[in-house]
């Protein structure tokens, strides 16, 4: 069993709630939790068994918990708990829902009605999908994930640089192609049946804490079944906090858990976007002699030749401004960037200035490593 450790100011982590979701969220201290992944019941509206050409029946859902009297039921139990979930989010803090076209669709306007910010929809593509045995609609072949902020004013995380990386450079778009729980990696119980109707591959739970959580932050799940988003966040260095009000499941999930390895912290450091970086000002390369005044500048191709100046401005050909300003002048463009623009000469190689930022910044004693705390 996965032990409980209990923050500095915050709940109990690394351990199952069990219980009904809206007694145990009710619970929490506010604004406690950095993101919720939520994969709430479908409400699929099943009247019957579904049947395969051959006959048998096929295993979906059809336990108790997804199962309401009425939309309208429906509604008001989504709005509960994210209001919950909502009051305990820190002020910067983010939630994932995932659902299919039975309830998705009704989960965005109670997201939006609650004041949370959405930030994509997220496709995820399933690369082997149940196929439609009635042959009356198309395949259903995705589910759809709602991200968003606690409002529009919170600043989520979002590992851009490092989704970036994961996409071979190129950006992360916002359709995900991963297989549905299969294989060895699907839990079964005694008798060989799946543990649960809905078990969520842990690749996409993985991709999904990569991007939007950093080592030590805490991850809630109020549907926590047999604990997907637990197990990937012991695996990553994220505290974990999980709901469930089937005590079979909640077993499952916490042997499942006390299985999985932690990565080493020293693995756990995402790619850190240039936004986060502390800002260093081009005449602050001047001042800290990085480069130095009369030094000239060049583009990529060394066409346009500048001089720095002392006061961290470029002149060139009578025209004289800051790196940005005249870079886009010099291009008939109404904005640049200059840092990637204008580049320096070192050893016969052109190096954009950006680089420079860097060197300044241990100067300056803003880049120190980013700290790692460990899950357990």
């Amino acid at each position: 069993m996965s032990s409980a450790l209990r923050g500095p100011s915050g709940p109990a982590v690394n351990h199952v709630l069990v219980g009904d979701c809206l007694e145990e969220l009710s619970k929490l201290p506010d604004a406690s939790v950095d993101l919720v992944f939520a994969d709430p019941p479908y409400n699929l509206q099943l009247e019957r068994e579904l049947l395969r050409p051959n006959n048998t029946v096929v295993d979906g859902v059809d336990d108790a918990w997804d199962k309401f009297s009425s939309f309208a039921d429906y509604d008001r139990f989504s709005r509960a708990w994210l209001a919950q979930c909502r009051r305990v989010l820190k002020p910067d803090g983010a939630i994932w829902v995932i659902g299919s076209y039975h309830n998705i669709f009704r989960l965005g306007v109670a997201l939006q009605d609650q004041g949370f910010w959405i930030q994509n929809d997220i496709v995820w593509r399933k690369t082997n999908p149940m196929p439609n045995f009635r042959g009356k609609r198309f395949t259903n072949a995705h589910e759809t994930l709602i991200w968003a902020g606690r409002d529009a004013k919170a600043r989520v995380t979002f590992n851009y640089e490092a989704m970036k990386a994961l996409n071979d450079d190129i950006q992360m778009r916002s359709d995900w192609l991963f297989p549905i729980c299969s294989g060895p990696e699907r839990l079964k119980d005694g008798e060989g049946r799946k543990a649960h109707p809905t078990q969520k591959p842990e690749a996409l739970l993985a991709r999904i804490l990569l991007a939007s959580t950093n080592p030590g932050d805490l991850v809630l799940d109020p549907f926590f079944g047999t604990g997907t988003t637990g197990a990937e966040a012991r695996r990553l260095g994220r505290r974990w906090l999980g709901i469930e009000r089937d005590p079979v499941y909640a077993e499952a999930a916490e042997e499942r858990i006390a299985k999985v390895r932690p990565l080493p912290p020293s693995t756990l450091e995402t790619a850190r976007s240039k936004r986060a970086e502390p800002r260093v000002p081009f005449g602050t390369i001047i001042e800290l002699r990085i480069l130095e005044p009369g030094h000239t500048l060049t583009d990529e191709r060394g066409r346009v030749r500048a001089q720095v100046r002392a006061d961290g401005t470029l002149a060139v050909a009578g025209r004289q401004g800051s790196i940005h300003r005249l870079g886009a002048e010099l291009q008939g463009k109404t904005a640049c960037n200059g840092w990637t623009f204008w580049h320096y000469e070192v050893e016969g190689v052109r190096k954009p200035i950006d680089v420079l930022r860097e060197q300044a910044r241990r100067q300056l004693g803003l880049s120190a490593p980013v700290g790692l705390v460990a899950a357990e």
